[in-house]
């Protein structure tokens, strides 16, 4: 099973809403879309699913060409943000509509409502209305209705964003678990990172309607190709700062330098872009190799057990993540560390050109 885009395209108007993009998702892997809002996500799942057609290119199901076959006559299923159910009919009867449709008999459907419901722990909610459930439950509603379809490709569009917290780790862990052995096509979009971590599969990133890079999401969390999918697989965003090479080393501002060893050595000299997460830069303690910058606290947020620290380097805007809820003095100078091992050093371009020590030790 497999669903192939070959130079799939959406244009509206004067505004390009998806590049030409070639994209091959084969049955049985999960697949994560990680962007921002209005990066392109939602329309090309529209594209997958026969909802849209796209302005140039072909969509293939399994080597046959679907891209004008409408959603009605495709095998999908698609669960949106804004979960949707039949408010007068029970959950029972939502999760078997789809099955309904199909003509399935009597036996087959309750079978397979049950199970469906077992998973999503419905069991006890069968006979309820949709608006006799909390907000978790009536999402979950909408994904049996999407899973007891065993369509073989399967949309999920942000479908946890509006749960809570507890909710959304659980439901995280459990539906590649949920999916996994049903040999679909899963697709699920959104915009956080960590989500896609956790998910695991494959990763499509985008940015303005363009996927920047694909591939297992560890591969690609560790190895961005480029400055662009780096900013994307970050959250905060990746920091920047300029870099120039000069024979065996690398020259960082406020007088830091680092030894250009392994990939790094054989880079010619000249200026370059280095790039590093929040998380790693170290405020509190730091490793014996690390490098002492000296940027002034603009802002801190207080986020639970975490606190995000907003720096200003020579004009250059960086965030930092540390451990622990800190009271810090702002509009102060503050002395922060960086490991070299957990810097990306990128072309002007944005072109990866050398990954950090620390990933590809990974």
């Amino acid at each position: 099973m497999a669903l192939q885009l070959e130079g799939v395209s959406k244009v509206v108007g004067r505004q390009t809403h998806i590049h030409a993009t070639d994209l091959t998702l084969m049955g049985g892997t999960m697949n994560v879309l990680l962007g921002p809002t209005l990066s392109g996500k939602t329309t090309l799942m529209r594209l997958m699913a026969g909802l849209d057609k796209p302005t140039s290119g072909r969509v293939l199901w399994n080597g046959e060409d679907v891209t004008g076959l409408p959603v009605q006559q495709r095998n999908v299923a698609m669960v949106y943000q804004q979960f949707i159910n039949y408010p007068s009919i029970t959950v029972y009867e939502n999760i078997a509509s789809p099955l309904r449709l199909l003509g399935k008999s009597a036996a087959e459907i309750d079978r397979a409502v049950k199970e469906s419901a077992g998973l999503m722990k419905l069991d006890g909610l069968l006979d309820r209305k949709p608006l006799e459930l909390s907000g978790g439950q009536q999402q979950r509603c909408a994904l049996a209705r999407a899973l007891v379809k065993n369509a073989g490709l399967v949309l999920l569009d942000e479908p946890l964003a509006n749960l809570d917290y507890k909710l959304r780790e659980e439901l995280r862990a459990e539906i590649p678990k949920i999916f996994e052995a049903a040999g679909s096509i899963f697709v699920y979009a959104t915009t956080e990172p960590e989500e896609a971590l956790l998910l695991g599969g494959n990763t499509a990133t985008l940015w303005e309607g363009r996927v920047t890079q694909f591939g297992k999401t560890p591969e690609v969390y560790r190895a961005p190709v480029d400055a662009t999918t780096a900013r994307v697989f970050s959250d905060p965003p990746m920091n920047f700062m300029q870099v120039s090479k000069t024979g065996s080393r690398l020259m960082f501002g406020d007088g830091q330098s680092t030894a250009a060893a392994g990939a790094l050595a054989s880079l010619a000299d000249g200026r370059y872009l280095a790039g590093f997460r929040p998380n790693h830069l170290e405020v509190f303690s730091h490793t014996p190799d690390a490098m002492e910058f000296s940027p002034r606290l603009t802002v801190t947020e207080i986020t639970g057990s975490e606190t995000f620290i907003h720096l200003n380097h020579h004009g250059e805007r960086w965030v930092g993540l540390v451990h622990g809820v800190h009271d810090l003095a702002l509009d102060t100078t503050l002395k922060v560390y960086l490991d070299p091992s957990h810097v990306y050093i990128f072309d002007l371009n944005g072109t990866l050109v050398a990954p950090a020590a620390y990933a590809v030790a990974a």
